[in-house]
């Protein structure tokens, strides 16, 4: 019976979480008379696919769209190359102060993003980069929390391969490659999703630094399509549908990975 309850309170809740992306999908497909109707409806009843032809003619989306996996992609890439690499100098290479240095990298994770915009803002600008991809990305190639989540990792891998590898002649930079990153594959597809899906869902960043309309990501551009006089709902949630498409499908294909990146590096530390 207790059994039975907790599956029923996670149906509810999954429910209660899904509810408002169900009603955007709902909603997308809904005419603009059906939109309006009161009480509100879930379920559409006649099927209006033209909101999305009529959304990408409103606004560039698809040009939004490559812009925010430019955007993602890079930092995606940066993140997993320099948190690799620090991950394993902090696990596999000794040298002086490196468990003092690491919780000092560490501690930069409880600076609040706010209190870096104008630095970053600053240096992008006297470098020249503003409204530019390198302005979107270059703040973001390189994490601590994604330091943290490798070495974690790492550190459940045992140490013997090290040895044995160092005994073999095998190279820092081969070990990595051959032997840690296959290893290491689920950590490292937790935080490639997790650096895709926190990038692409950034607002502030991309409005300080992205000026015109061609280089704007999905989060600035989705704008455009409440600029009119009468919000088209449905229209917009045909917008939002698109954009949200494409992290869904991103989360739901390595799932899996995220659960056993998550929960591999809690039993040592």
């Amino acid at each position: 019976m207790l059994d039975r309850g907790l599956d029923a309170l996670m149906i509810v809740v999954g429910l209660v979480v899904l509810f408002p992306l169900l009603y955007a999908a709902g909603t997308s497909l809904k005419t603009p008379a059906e939109v309006n109707r009161y009480p509100p409806t879930l379920v559409p009843r006649a099927l209006d696919l033209g909101n999305y032809s009529a959304a990408l003619e409103t606004a560039p989306i698809a040009r939004f769209l490559l812009n925010s996996v430019i955007q993602s992609g890079t930092v995606t890439v940066g993140q997993l190359v320099t948190s690799a690499l620090a991950a394993f100098a902090f696990t596999y290479i000794e040298f002086p102060g490196r468990r003092a240095l690491f919780f000092l990298f560490l501690s930069t994770l409880m600076i609040p993003a706010e209190v870096t915009l104008i630095p970053n803002y600053m240096t992008v600008r006297s470098l020249g980069w503003l409204n530019t991809y390198p302005a979107l990305a270059a703040p973001f190639l390189a994490t601590a929390f994604g330091t943290f989540l490798l070495r974690q990792f790492f550190l459940t891998i045992p140490r013997e391969l090290w040895d044995a590898a160092v005994i073999d002649g095998c190279s820092r930079r081969k070990f990595l490659m051959a032997i840690l990153v296959p290893l290491a594959r689920p950590a490292f597809a937790t935080l490639a999703i997790y650096a895709f899906l926190s990038t692409w869902n950034q607002y502030l960043w991309p409005l300080l630094v992205i000026n015109s309309q061609e280089m704007r990501t999905v989060q600035i551009g989705l704008a455009l399509l409440q600029s009119q006089e009468a919000i088209s709902w449905s229209l917009v949630m045909a917008g939002i549908v698109m954009i949200i498409a494409p992290t869904v499908f991103l989360f739901l294909a390595g799932y899996r990975h995220v659960v056993r990146g998550l929960t591999a590096g809690a039993v040592k530390g």
